[in-house]
């Protein structure tokens, strides 16, 4: 059985140090435990391993559900981009304007909220109101990644969640499907991504189910043209429209493993690698917007380092890229709060 403590130890001291510098919060010695935002900060608050109890929650719901790491990544993403990582796209209930967040569009289709609850409530029954649901995502985003073959990298906790929601960020800013390279980049530098990092992160489409629904415009009517996507492969097109016909049932609406081999490994796959580069360079993306990285003269560039390599090299990268982004506009102290339960803010519960 696959150990977190084999799989974190060997990289956690150098990932860690890079992590703080990076951020430019290295402490003085002895500062740690007075930082709101640190590596390991539930251990003096709660008498169990929060970080253990959510790897072996994470190994049963992975067991049972195998594309539950994808939906989980595609959730942290999504919550991330819009106002940081602060668990704002987990809650359902009404806020001032009567929207939230994850009833956005972009949103309307992500998966994964029923694992933050099981998790949620397996700690709070350990440690009632003390670990944030902000948190327990970025935390079993990480070991779901791992499950699936990924790479370990470290995470500091101690984030506090929201207490609104943002559905009108949530409708303009999410990354579309169909978007250009040139709206992709400037939606991931206002977060204060580059180039390659933006390419390793959307690598996390090695994994999980594409729905027909975000591929079927590229085959006959792609950007209101009434014609398919002129970038498609002739071969490939027709691979596409047998697989994903008008009238394909609500069952049969998912790109599952079978059909991502047959789509000559174009598609996503059940190993964490870098076939989706491979894919690219063919010009076998699934999605428009991941073709696209073949548009740009630096994202080309890095899909194809990513491509020609080991897969050490993409796997280095994103688990860099991931830590960042699990940073990404964190609240802390009195900024937020410690939700009972992910769905709602205190003052509702």
């Amino acid at each position: 059985m696959l150990s977190k403590n084999r799989v974190s130890m060997a990289v956690l001291p150098f990932l860690v140090a890079f992590l703080l510098m990076a951020q430019g919060t290295m402490p003085e010695s002895g500062a740690f435990t007075a930082m709101p935002f640190r590596y390991n900060y539930y251990e003096e608050q709660c008498e169990r391993d929060v970080e253990e109890m959510v790897w072996s929650t994470m190994h049963r719901i992975v067991a049972m559900q195998h594309n539950a790491p994808a939906q989980l990544l595609r959730l942290l993403f999504h919550d991330c981009f819009i106002g940081g990582c602060d668990a704002s796209v987990l809650l359902a209930n009404s806020n001032k304007n009567g929207t939230v967040e994850r009833e956005a569009i972009p949103n309307r289709t992500l998966k994964g909220f029923s694992f933050i609850d099981m998790i949620k409530d397996e700690i709070e029954e350990a440690c009632p109101g003390v670990v944030s649901c902000s948190d327990i995502l970025v935390l079993a985003t990480r070991d779901g990644i791992v499950l699936a073959g990924g790479p370990y990298y470290p995470v500091l906790t101690g984030r506090k969640d929201s207490k609104e929601s943002f559905f009108d960020e949530a409708m303009a800013e999410i990354p579309r499907p169909n978007g250009n390279i040139s709206e992709t980049l400037r939606l991931f530098s206002l977060r204060g991504f580059d180039e390659r990092e933006t390419v390793a992160l959307l690598g996390g489409h090695n994994i999980g189910k594409i729905g027909c629904e975000f591929i079927r415009p590229r085959l006959s009517n792609f950007m209101g043209t009434g014609l398919p996507d002129p970038t498609i492969p002739s071969d490939f097109l027709e691979e596409l429209k047998r697989d994903c016909p008008e009238n394909n049932s609500t069952i049969n609406n998912m790109l599952n493993e079978r059909t991502a081999r047959s789509l000559s490994e174009s598609a996503v796959g059940a190993s964490f690698d870098n076939h989706y580069y491979k894919t690219l360079m063919r010009g076998r993306g699934l999605l428009f917007a991941d073709q696209q990285l073949m548009a740009h003269e630096k994202t080309a560039a890095a899909v194809i380092d990513y491509a020609l390599d080991d897969g050490t090299m993409f796997r280095t990268e994103f688990a860099h890229a991931m830590a960042k982004l699990s940073d990404f506009g964190v609240l802390t102290g009195s900024q937020g709060e410690v939700r009972h339960s992910c769905s709602l803010p205190n003052s509702n519960q």
